[in-house]
């Protein structure tokens, strides 16, 4: 027994050796653990929120530029892929066809088999956890990884599919301020108010719209008016905070890729600053509010019945139950067929991507007159600096086309949302706005050609005006908010067209709100999730 006894001692004195030995100089290491307890009062006594909202703004940021830099050598490749098949109609066809549904596909399989969560844009689920009810997985890292993988297919897909990535950059920026929250919770304990984990969330989105559209003032207004029923005032400086560093790293990261000479804006404008617009425009800028306004009525009205339908629906109930990418397969042939540029989308600008499709509508010319002296054939590639060529076409004129890709894109879209993939729906919006007002731009300067004489002074119209102001109504009334008209700004780093621009919101957003609830409400209403307070017009079906 004593033997034994000894035989344990021995035991617990060789353990305690290694222990040592595997932890050498205990002074040193007292030491600098002390050191280090010390650098941390210092730091984090000037407050802790502020390094992870700094961390925060810096990681979307660098997955924003990431993701960019990733879509444009993909869209690069296939744009150079129809080129090399010159005249072989077939084979160009096949490649425009195959290419988008391969990569939606995809998105859809790979985001789908990690997680259910990723589908969409993620924004209505973010706001029913604002409300205070918990949604598993939703907020999980693994859900973080399927919404990269996915939207990078999903952007990749090109403009013919028309989606965007502001909704899933949301949502993105909200795992990664969850994931962050539980980091800071194991170093300097949990939150004594619960209320600022919600809070940190209102500020990721934020970041979100800022990493996307380099505008920081705007994406926190969104992100307010959007995300949050209740918001503390006091802690606007979160958002702001985190929001400026994720956009100025975002447009830095544009510098050193030699993109641009220095830090501008994401979507340049060229608008006259001296006399940009007169006063008897105030009026069509009121009647663009009004066809906005109505049009998005209409738009919101169509998707909300048309995602319960597919619901509803036993043949596609079936198919997205069994066999999601094979539904997204199916939807991506239809787009991608109508949008092959020897068919139809010669008529609707589908060689160009989002950014460009946007750049080209903002143009401060007017293209009526400068597509009546264009030649009779159509470019064989894109130009960069006329991008206004893909809008003209020999057959029809620059009426024509605008009306048809406003008509087209709008049945197109709609069914678009109801892929079960990761994808954004601000962007499309935001673009078809601008393609309502650069025709309502056009138009008027077709019927004023010399401009409006105001005290004996000419002054031309800007049609690249009324495409920035239809652009922040349309997109201001489906999601029921008036900050799109400051991102507009902060976006196109345009502040000429202040007045109308904003007047056009108002009024877009006063016939919007009256009749139909925003994006974001209807898709709650469709997926009946649990939100609190009642949404107004939730009896809508």
């Amino acid at each position: 027994m004593e033997s034994l006894v000894i035989e344990q001692g021995e035991a617990e004195d060789k353990l305690l050796a290694q222990k040592d030995v595997l932890r050498p100089f205990p002074k040193t290491r007292r030491t600098m653990k002390a050191l280090l307890l010390g650098v941390k009062g210092i730091l984090f006594r000037v407050g802790d929120d502020w390094y992870f909202l700094f961390a925060l703004g810096v990681i979307m940021a660098l997955i924003s530029f990431s993701m960019d830099f990733t879509v444009s050598k993909l869209l690069n490749a296939q744009r150079w892929l129809q080129q090399e098949l010159g005249d072989n109609t077939l084979l160009r066809y096949l490649s425009w066809v195959v290419y988008p549904i391969a990569l939606i596909a995809f998105s859809t399989g790979f985001a789908q088999s990690i997680t259910p969560h990723s589908g969409g844009s993620g924004i209505p689920e973010l706001k029913t956890i604002l409300t205070g009810v918990i949604l598993e997985e939703y907020l999980t890292i693994k859900n973080f990884g399927a919404k990269v993988v996915g939207l990078t297919c999903t952007l990749s897909a090109g403009s013919a599919m028309f989606l965007g990535k502001v909704g899933p950059f949301v949502h993105l920026s909200s795992m990664i301020a969850a994931y962050l929250g539980r980091m800071r919770t194991s170093v300097t304990g949990p939150y004594e108010n619960k209320s600022k984990e919600h809070e940190m969330l209102v500020a990721a989105a934020a970041v979100g719209v800022s990493t996307v559209f380099g505008a920081p003032i705007s994406g926190v207004l969104f992100s307010v008016e959007v995300m949050s029923s209740h918001f503390a005032v006091r802690n606007y400086w979160r958002g702001f905070f985190a929001a400026t560093c994720g956009a100025f790293m975002f447009r830095l990261l544009a510098v050193f890729n030699s993109e641009q000479e220095t830090i501008s804006a994401v979507f340049k404008t060229n608008f006259k600053i001296t006399f940009p617009f007169d006063l008897p425009e105030t009026f069509f800028f009121m009647m663009l509010g009004v066809i906005c306004g109505t049009v998005s009525c209409a738009y919101l009205f169509c998707q909300r019945w048309l995602l319960g339908y597919v619901r509803r629906n036993p043949y596609t109930t079936k198919l997205m139950a069994n066999d999601k990418p094979m539904y997204s397969a199916l939807v991506g042939l239809l787009i991608a067929s109508i949008t092959f540029p020897d068919f139809l989308g010669q008529y609707l600008a589908s060689r160009l991507t989002m950014k460009e499709l946007l750049v080209s509508l903002f143009d401060n010319r007017t293209w009526w007159n400068l597509s009546q002296n264009m030649s009779a054939s159509s470019p064989m590639e894109v130009d960069p600096n006329n991008l206004w060529m893909e809008w003209a076409n020999p057959r029809i004129s620059i009426f024509g086309t605008l009306a048809f890709f406003i008509v087209m894109k709008f049945w197109m879209f709609t069914l678009a949302t109801t892929l079960p993939l990761p994808a954004g729906y601000f962007m499309p919006v935001f673009v078809y706005g601008a393609a309502i007002g650069r025709l309502v731009g056009e138009t008027v300067a077709y019927i004023f050609p010399d401009g409006i004489t105001t005290d004996g002074v000419v002054n031309p119209i800007i049609p690249g005006g009324y495409a920035l102001a239809g652009a922040a109504a349309y997109s201001g009334a489906v999601t029921h908010t008036l900050s799109t008209a400051l991102l507009a700004f902060e976006a196109t780093g345009q502040l000429a067209h202040i007045l109308p621009v904003i007047l056009s919101v108002l009024i877009a957003n006063a016939i919007a709100q009256k009749f139909q609830p925003s994006f974001y409400d209807g898709t709650i209403i469709v997926k009946k999730l649990p939100y609190l307070p009642r949404i107004r017009s939730r009896q809508i079906e």
